[in-house]
Parts: structure tokens; C-alpha cells; sequence
């Protein structure tokens, strides 16, 4: 059985790297690639995020507690971006759809060293909480695009 789980465990670690290489293109996201470091690029998509007047709410990502751990895994880290202005307007017209705030920027590092930028667009995640023919919703979270399209370029200049 030990055997067994050493096996399994060599595996997954082996099979990390690998597994960061999914991020493609989907329905919904953006995904961008840089010549950035990991490091440079999220320092950049905090500042991006704060000259485009959205406040990072949340950072998380694995790879310090997992080298803390003695594990090494590439770069990642999620950032969730809004704004009180945001947050307000979108309780007036849904209270479930707060749920989805913040909305998240992922910082990805790639094989070569440099890093991905990838995110929802919110239209894409406020979408299933848009109902009939009120559209303020959806005017909100086409306003978040544009608003997170600029973060973006900001960020990989």
C-alpha cells in the first residue's frame, strides 16, 4: 500500500506542470499570452487594476504554501477586482449575482518562464443571473469588460 501511495504521489507531482498547460481558450474567457515573468506580470496587473479604478478585493494562489511544503509548482495566482460602485449597482438588481464578486483576473506561469493572463469576461459570469428584458444587468457587466479589456492591456504593456 505505501508503495501504491509513493507512486501516486510521484505522479501527481510529476504531472503538476503539466496540468497548468490546459489553459486555453474557452467559451466566456480571455486568455493572453506575455512575455512577462509571473512576478512582473502580477505586480503589473495590480497596478493595471488600481489606474483603471478597481480595487484588488482578494489574492490567492498556491505556490508559496506549496514550496513552504516543499513542493514546487508553477506560478499562479488568482486576483479579484471591484469596486464599491459596482457592488452597489449590482445589488439593486440582483442580489444572487453579488456572488460572483469579486471577479477574477488568473495569473499563470508557463514553461518557458513567462506567465498567462487569463479571465472571465463578466458578462460571461453575471450572464446566467440576467432575466427577461431588463437589461441594467447586462449593461453593468458590458461595462466590466470594457473596464477589464483595458486592466488587461494595461497590464501586458
Amino acid at each position: 500500500m505505501r508503495q501504491v501511495i509513493k507512486l501516486l504521489s510521484l505522479f501527481a507531482l510529476s504531472a503538476a506542470p503539466a496540468l497548468a498547460a490546459d489553459l486555453q481558450p474557452r467559451d466566456g474567457w480571455v486568455v493572453q499570452d506575455s512575455a512577462k515573468s509571473h512576478a512582473q506580470l502580477a505586480t503589473d496587473l495590480r497596478k493595471a487594476v488600481k489606474d483603471n479604478g478597481l480595487i484588488v478585493v482578494t489574492q490567492a494562489g498556491p505556490t508559496k504554501a506549496a514550496a513552504r511544503r516543499g513542493i514546487t509548482i508553477p506560478g499562479n495566482l488568482v486576483v479579484g477586482v471591484f469596486n464599491n460602485d459596482y457592488a452597489v449597482r449590482v445589488l439593486e438588481l440582483s442580489t444572487a449575482a453579488m456572488i460572483e464578486a469579486p471577479i477574477r483576473f488568473y495569473v499563470t506561469e508557463d514553461a518557458d518562464g513567462s506567465a498567462t493572463l487569463s479571465y472571465k469576461t463578466p458578462s460571461h459570469v453575471f450572464a446566467p443571473y440576467v432575466t427577461g428584458a431588463d437589461t441594467a444587468l447586462s449593461d453593468i457587466a458590458r461595462e466590466l469588460d470594457d473596464r477589464f479589456a483595458r486592466i488587461s492591456q494595461d497590464a501586458l504593456k
